[in-house]
């Protein structure tokens, strides 16, 4: 199990669009957009963990 200190290089695709707000938040913010990512998540996991899985969404509902 990785502790929360080992960090390790990830490519995500976006769409360029998003890339672009998230580089002009970046600068805004005179963060990386590393940061900016991590933040989002940090802000947002909790949220999204309350989606439904695909899975979930083919049973049918009682």
């Amino acid at each position: 199990m990785m502790s929360e200190r080992d960090r390790g290089k990830v490519s995500v695709d976006l769409p360029k669009e998003m890339l672009r707000e998230l580089e002009r938040l970046a600068k805004r913010l005179d963060r990386s957009r590393s940061w900016v990512v991590q933040q989002a998540w940090r802000l947002s996991r909790e949220r999204i963990r309350t989606l439904p899985s695909p899975r979930d969404m083919s049973l049918p509902r009682r």
